[in-house]
């Protein structure tokens, strides 16, 4: 699974991504992302292009009766999207890049777990595959929540964990969102859900990121 995350250079969204933002929004480096909180979440606008926007972590479908669904639906299997009514109609037109500058993974040792960082060698700043969804209250207004996709783990994270989060290749992220024509099927968009190659860092780090309120730099840092 993936239930944490960082991102730390707020700079190379600009510079990677080509993206329109509001005005208002004010965006700081973030050393440990948690559910429930809100991150930078960029999807494809039809009129507008692609959108930079806050979005909150843990999915609450347009159908669901009480937002609280949403602490049940950070992460979504790659396996099964085009299979489960709660994500195949995400994505076919709800589909969107969460920027990360890496993430974190528990590995049991014994009674204990101890939490590692993962980061990529070659990237500062990646996308993680997601879908997004709106819904609104009994007054209309509009709550926006996503998933991160997640597949099998590549053979660097095996020992560490079942699963980890989709990094799209810097190349499928556009196609991801849907920019350009034409549309992609099911098939070309299940094919970039594919474990990302072992060309990461992975290293210990502070017990200190187990708690959510906690977020500093310190906690990316080696142990």
């Amino acid at each position: 699974m993936c239930g944490r995350f960082a991102l730390t250079d707020i700079d190379a969204i600009f510079s990677q991504y080509r993206v329109l933002i509001s005005e208002d929004l004010t965006i700081g480096p973030r050393y440990n992302i948690a559910p429930s909180q809100s991150t930078p979440v960029i999807y494809l606008n039809r009129e507008k292009g692609s959108v930079l926007e806050m979005m909150k972590w843990g999915l609450v479908p347009f159908w669901a009766k009480d937002p609280k669904i949403g602490n049940r639906m950070i992460n979504a299997r790659a396996e099964t999207l085009d299979k489960k009514p709660s994500f195949r109609h995400l994505l076919k037109s709800k589909r969107c890049l969460v920027p990360g500058s890496g993430f974190y993974e528990w590995k049991r040792v014994g009674k204990s777990k101890l939490p590692h960082y993962i980061k990529l060698k070659k990237r500062e700043i990646f996308s993680f595959a997601g879908l997004y969804d709106i819904w609104r209250d009994g007054e209309g207004s509009e709550l926006k929540t996503f998933t991160i996709i997640t597949t099998e783990p590549n053979s660097t994270l095996r020992p560490i964990h079942d699963r980890m989060p989709v990094i799209l290749r810097q190349e499928c992220e556009e196609a991801w969102l849907g920019v350009g024509s034409p549309a992609l099927n099911n098939d070309a968009l299940m094919a970039m859900l594919r474990p990302y190659p072992d060309d990461v860092d992975v290293y210990i780090v502070s017990n200190e990121v187990n708690s959510p309120t906690n977020d500093n730099p310190q906690l990316i840092r080696e142990r």
